[in-house]
C-alpha cells in the first residue's frame, strides 16, 4: 500500500463523480449519518441527469419533508418496504437499463434490517450487482451507502449482507469522514490511495 496518498481538492465533485463511474456499483461507508447526508445532498445538487434516491433509513426524506433540504425537480425519492421492494427495484432496473441515472441506495443497513432471511439478502445483493452491470452500459452511477464503525484493529463492524457486497471484486469501496470543515472521501483497498477533499465552508 502506498504510504503517501494523493490529495484531490474537489469542491465541485467532478473528480469523485468520475471515480464513482469507474467503480459501479460504488460502496460509500461512513460512521456518522449526518455527514453522509450532507455529502449525498451535495452530490445530488451537482448532478443534472435523473436521480433515484432509495431511502431505506428515511433520514434524507425527513430533511426534505421538513424543508431543511430543498427537493430538486430531477430527484425521485423512494421508500420501499417489505411488500413493494421487488416492484420498486424492478422499476429502477428498467429505468437504469434505458437511460443515464444516478441511483443512491441509502443504506444497506436499512435494507438488511427489513430482510432478515438469507434468501432475501441474496436477492438484494444480486439486484445491486445487476444494477451495477446495467449502470456501466447506460453510463449510470450506482452508489450504495452503509453505516459502519471501526474496531481498534481497524476492521469495520458491518451488517452480514453488506460484507457480501464489499467482498465483490466488481465494487469500488470508499470511506467518508468529516474533519473540521472538510468532507474527506478515501478509496479503500487500492494500491494507490486517493483522498478527495470537499470544503464545506
Amino acid at each position: 500500500m502506498d504510504k503517501s496518498p494523493e490529495w484531490v481538492l474537489d469542491n465541485n465533485l467532478i473528480h469523485i463523480q468520475n471515480e464513482f463511474k469507474k467503480n459501479v456499483p460504488s460502496i460509500l461507508l461512513c460512521s456518522e449519518p449526518f455527514h453522509k447526508t450532507e455529502f449525498l445532498n451535495r452530490l445530488i445538487n451537482s448532478v443534472e441527469n435523473s436521480i433515484i434516491f432509495v431511502d431505506m433509513d428515511l433520514l434524507y426524506t425527513g430533511y426534505v419533508e421538513s424543508g431543511m433540504i430543498q427537493r430538486k425537480d430531477n430527484l425521485l425519492i423512494l421508500n420501499p418496504d417489505k411488500e413493494n421492494w421487488r416492484k420498486k427495484l424492478s422499476d429502477i432496473i428498467i429505468k437504469t437499463s434505458k437511460e443515464k441515472v444516478l441511483v443512491i441506495i441509502d443504506s444497506f443497513n436499512g435494507i438488511y434490517n427489513i430482510f432478515d432471511d438469507l434468501e432475501s439478502v441474496r436477492f438484494i445483493n444480486s439486484c445491486i450487482m445487476l444494477l451495477g452491470s446495467l449502470g456501466k452500459n447506460s453510463d449510470s452511477t450506482i452508489i450504495v451507502t452503509g453505516m459502519v464503525r471501526k474496531k481498534e484493529n481497524d476492521e469495520w463492524v458491518i451488517s452480514p449482507g453488506g460484507k457480501q457486497i464489499i467482498k465483490s471484486e466488481k465494487t469500488g469501496i470508499f470511506y467518508l469522514k468529516k474533519i473540521e470543515e472538510k468532507i474527506i472521501i478515501s478509496n479503500v483497498d487500492k494500491t494507490k490511495v486517493k483522498n478527495f477533499k470537499i470544503e464545506t465552508k
